[in-house]
């Protein structure tokens, strides 16, 4: 026996009507998801030093184009103080919908294990977005030491323990760092004078009133040429385009000396993943153009780029490496 129903119509959509039903949710949820990429308010890429420095050309560099390919407002905020603790805390506090950026770097690895509370923890407090930047260091000496390797100063350093004078823009710098670390590496002991900033390192580096120390690949370079400085080795794993001529550490027999700085763009840690996936592809893009690496260039920077994932690796890995440095040398801003 048969039954028959009428009007099942009314109660249940027809086949082509369940089509368009399911059409139209499917379209709603793409929208919702294109939606949920990036904000629509004004994204503020906050830079934790003052206008110049390498973060600062980076950011400013980047912003015009990312803006235009994301079809919206992007600003740079210079947000300065304690080391870019301030402004680097400010960021890790802020809401994670995507509208607040931070052009971060190895400066923030360091300087966060150097105060007892720097108010942030930059692996945990983070969602990396993509590497921006590499800047290589050099290692010189004054003429008046009378070396040309890195080996001759080691020599001389142990022959007097403590005459031999190295100088950085200050306590905790990446300048003091790496010294640090070449100082543990090869066991080691120099007086360390910190200046207030580059401008009064370099300039008592070059008149000899401290004999040796670090300074950034394109600076010193000019400084080698002119036969005002010695070049004695470059901190990165291999040779630097702007200083061919010089070694690495890594020649002069110091396994995996590496201290380049690495810059990089990060999110509060609970960004959603559709955000940081959205903007590391703009960034991506961005940063591989011939004039932002022409820009980077001139300001003695490489370009480059990275996955999220490239970028977290990368400070986890010095989180634990300056960590150990920073606390076997007991080095504090407090």
């Amino acid at each position: 026996m048969f039954i028959k129903f009428k009007n099942t119509i009314s109660l249940f959509p027809t086949c082509s009507g369940l089509f368009r039903l399911l059409a139209q949710l499917l379209v709603a949820s793409s929208l919702s998801i294109a939606s949920a990429q990036m904000p629509t308010q004004t994204i503020k890429i906050i830079v934790p030093f003052t206008p110049g420095t390498g973060l600062d050309t980076i950011a400013r560099a980047v912003q015009p184009k990312l803006s235009e390919r994301l079809g919206q407002t992007v600003i740079v905020q210079n947000m300065p103080g304690a080391s870019g603790n301030i402004g680097t805390d400010f960021v890790a506090k802020s809401v994670p919908d995507g509208s607040t950026l931070l052009m971060g770097g190895n400066t923030m690895i360091m300087a966060s294990q150097m105060y007892k509370n720097a108010g942030y923890q930059p692996v945990r407090d983070f969602a990396p977005v993509s590497l921006a930047a590499y800047g290589t260091f050099m290692l010189v000496a004054h003429p008046k030491l009378g070396i040309k390797s890195v080996r001759e100063l080691i020599a001389l350093a142990k022959s007097k323990p403590g005459d031999v004078t190295y100088g950085s823009p200050g306590v905790g710098t990446p300048h003091h760092m790496a010294m640090e670390l070449f100082k543990s590496d090869a066991s080691l002991f120099m007086l360390h004078v910190p200046y207030k900033g580059s401008a009064g390192y370099t300039q008592d580096l070059l008149a000899g009133e401290v004999m040796t120390g670090f300074l950034p690949v394109h600076v010193a370079q000019g400084f080698v040429n002119s036969g005002q400085l010695i070049a004695l080795a470059v901190g990165s794993v291999k040779r630097h385009p702007a200083a061919p001529n010089v070694p690495t550490f890594v020649e002069q027999g110091f396994k995996s000396f590496d201290v380049d700085l690495w810059y990089g763009f990060f999110y509060p840690v609970k960004t959603p993943g559709s955000v940081v996936d959205k903007l590391n592809k703009e960034l991506v893009a961005v940063l591989s153009t011939p004039e932002i690496k022409d820009i980077l260039a001139k300001a003695g920077l490489d370009a480059a780029s990275s996955t999220p994932k490239d970028l977290g690796q990368i400070a986890v890995k010095d989180y634990a490496r300056w960590g150990a440095l920073i606390k076997a040398k007991g080095i504090t801003f407090d």
